[in-house]
C-alpha cells in the first residue's frame, strides 16, 4: 500500500556539485603519508609509535617492502592492480571532548572503482535508523540511529556483542558491517577521525583558508559543557585556526538556509579537506609535519597498513575532480531534494528526529549504489537528453525523487514534472533510436518498456520534453521504490 506524500518543491539538481566531493579520501590519506615520510625521517621508535598508535599493528618493514613489489591477492593494492572496487568506510566522531565520543556525525562510503578510473563518495546521514545486530545471538536486533554503531563494542550500550567486534578496530568492524547492510557494500578498510585530530591537524598546519558563499551563524551550536554557544562568520574568504575550522565543518543549525542544509555542510566540509590536502603538500606544510605527526598520533584510528594507503594515495593523487562522483541519501524538507529516504517515526518513538528508509529492505539502495553510480562512460557519452515523468498517482514527488537520485551519475537530466496515470514504467523514445545505450541502460535498471513516440504522440503533458527519451514511472516502479 502507498504512503501519500506531499508533493515538495524539488532542489534544483544544479546545486548538488561534483565540486563537493573533490578528493576527501585522498585528502586523509595524504595527511597520513605525510606524517608517515616526515616520521621515516626520525627515529625508528617515533615512526613505531605513530603506525601502532593509528593502525593498532607495529611496523614489519619486510612485509610492507613485500607487499608493494608484490601484493597479494585480497590486498587493496592488488584488487587496484587488478580493476577491481575497493570500499573504504570513512568516520567522523566527537572523540574524548565530546560527551558522546563515539557516535559518528560523519559516515562517508567510498568507493574506488578502477575499471573506469572513478570514486564514488556517498554519505550516509547519521539519523538513519537501522536494525543494528552486534550481538552474539543473530536473531537479536537493536533499533537505534546508524551513528550508534561505532560506540558499541567501548561501552555497554547494549549486552552480548559478538567478540568479532571486540579489539581496537571493533567500532570500524561494527560500523562497517551496518553500513554495509545499508549500502550494500563489504567495506576494505576504515578510517576514523575525531574532532580533536581535525582541530589539532589544523593547528598543525599554521590554519586553512575557507570562503563561504553566505553568512553562517549559529545559535545552536553545541559547546563543551553539554549546552550551546553562538557562532557567527561572515560571508568570504577567511584564515581559520582549529577550533574555527571545526565549527564551520560541525554547524548544523544555521539560520541561512543554504548553510544549514546537509549539502551546505557537505560543501563546507570538503572545502576544509580541500584547504587541509593543499597545505599539507606545500612546502610550509611539509616543514610542519613533526607538529602532524604528534596531532595525529593519539585522535586517527584505522586498520589500513602502510602499503594500503600508498596504494590508494598512488592511485588517486593525480586523479582529476571530474572522476569523482558524490552522492548522498536524504529525505525531501523544506527546502526540496530528497531521494531514497523519508522523514518520520520508523522506530525510535515520536519527537525523534530520524530518517527512514522508503524500501525498508534496502534492495533500492543496493540497486542504486550497485548498479547506477557508475554507468558505462560509454553511455553518459551519448548525452541522452533524459526527462523523468510520474504517472504513480499515489506517489507525489516520485519523479523529483528520480531525479535528485540520479542526477549525479552523469545523466543529462531535464526537470521532472507530473504525468498521467500510468500503471507500467515506460520509456517514451522520441529520438528515433539515436541513444542507444543510454535507452537500453534505462530499460535494464527500471524494467522498462521502450516505446516508440514522435512530438504529438503519445501527446506530451504541460512541461514534458518531446525529444530524447522521455521515462514515465509507473505504478508497478512505485511498488519496487517502496519494496512492497
Amino acid at each position: 500500500m502507498f504512503r501519500a506524500r506531499p508533493k515538495r518543491a524539488r532542489r534544483s539538481r544544479y546545486s548538488v556539485s561534483y565540486r563537493l566531493t573533490r578528493s576527501f579520501p585522498a585528502a586523509v590519506v595524504a595527511v597520513l603519508l605525510l606524517a608517515i615520510v616526515v616520521g621515516a625521517t626520525l627515529t625508528y621508535k617515533r615512526f613505531d609509535d605513530f603506525v601502532s598508535a593509528t593502525t593498532g599493528h607495529h611496523i614489519n618493514p619486510i612485509g610492507e617492502v613485500v607487499q608493494a613489489v608484490q601484493p597479494s591477492p585480497g590486498t587493496i593494492a592488488y584488487k587496484l592492480n587488478h580493476g577491481q572496487q575497493v570500499n573504504i568506510l570513512l568516520l567522523g566522531m566527537g572523540g574524548y571532548e565530546n560527551d558522546a565520543p563515539y557516535l559518528t556525525d560523519s559516515i562517508m562510503a567510498v568507493t574506488i572503482d578502477p575499471a573506469s578510473n572513478r570514486v564514488m563518495m556517498a554519505s550516509i546521514p547519521r539519523d538513519l535508523v537501522v536494525h543494528i545486530n552486534l550481538q552474539s545471538n543473530p536473531d537479536r536486533v537493536w533499533v537505534n540511529k546508524i551513528n550508534a554503531a561505532y560506540e558499541v563494542p567501548y561501552t555497554n550500550i547494549i549486552c552480548c556483542v559478538d567478540p568479532k567486534y571486540s579489539g581496537p578496530n571493533g567500532g570500524g568492524y561494527a560500523a562497517e558491517h551496518e553500513v554495509g547492510k545499508i549500502t550494500g557494500k563489504t567495506f576494505d578498510r576504515y578510517i576514523a577521525v575525531d574532532f580533536v585530530a581535525f582541530r589539532d591537524m589544523v593547528n598543525a598546519l599554521g590554519g586553512v583558508d575557507i570562503c563561504l558563499t553566505t553568512n553562517l551563524d549559529d545559535y545552536e551550536y553545541p559547546d563543551y559543557s553539554n549546552g550551546y554557544r553562538p557562532i557567527h562568520f561572515k560571508a568570504g574568504c577567511q584564515h581559520l585556526n582549529g577550533e574555527q575550522a571545526l565549527e564551520v565543518a560541525r554547524s548544523r543549525h544555521a539560520i541561512q538556509p543554504e548553510q544549514a542544509s546537509d549539502f551546505g555542510r557537505a560543501r563546507r566540509q570538503q572545502d576544509i579537506m580541500q584547504a587541509i590536502k593543499k597545505k599539507t603538500t606545500t612546502v610550509n606544510g611539509f616543514a610542519k609535519a613533526p607538529q602532524l605527526l604528534t596531532a595525529l598520533q593519539k585522535n586517527i584510528h584505522t586498520d589500513m597498513s602502510l602499503s594500503d594507503m600508498k596504494a590508494i594515495y598512488d592511485w588517486g593523487k593525480n586523479l582529476p575532480d571530474s572522476s569523482i562522483i558524490r552522492v548522498a541519501l536524504t529525505a525531501p524538507s523544506s527546502t526540496g531534494g530528497g531521494n531514497l529516504l523519508d522523514s518520520y517515526d520508523c522506530g525510535m518513538g515520536s519527537g525523534v528526529s530520524q530518517l527512514c528508509p522508503d524500501d525498508p529492505s534496502f534492495f533500492m539502495i543496493h540497486k542504486f549504489f550497485a548498479a547506477a553510480v557508475f554507468i558505462d562512460p560509454k553511455t553518459l557519452a551519448e548525452k541522452a537528453p533524459v526527462q523523468f515523468v510520474n504517472g504513480a498517482t499515489n506517489f507525489p514527488g516520485l519523479d523529483a525523487r528520480v531525479t535528485t537520485m540520479l542526477d549525479p551519475t552523469g545523466l543529462q537530466l531535464a526537470d521532472p514534472v507530473t504525468y498521467r496515470p500510468s500503471a507500467d514504467t515506460l520509456i517514451l523514445d522520441y529520438s528515433g533510436g539515436k541513444f542507444p545505450l543510454t535507452t537500453k541502460w534505462l530499460h535494464d535498471w527500471f524494467g522498462a518498456t521502450v516505446v516508440n513516440a514522435t512530438p504529438t504522440s503519445p501527446a506530451p503533458v504541460a512541461g514534458q520534453q518531446n525529444y530524447g527519451l522521455v521515462v514515465v514511472l509507473g505504478h508497478n516502479f512505485a511498488l519496487h521504490w517502496l519494496g512492497e
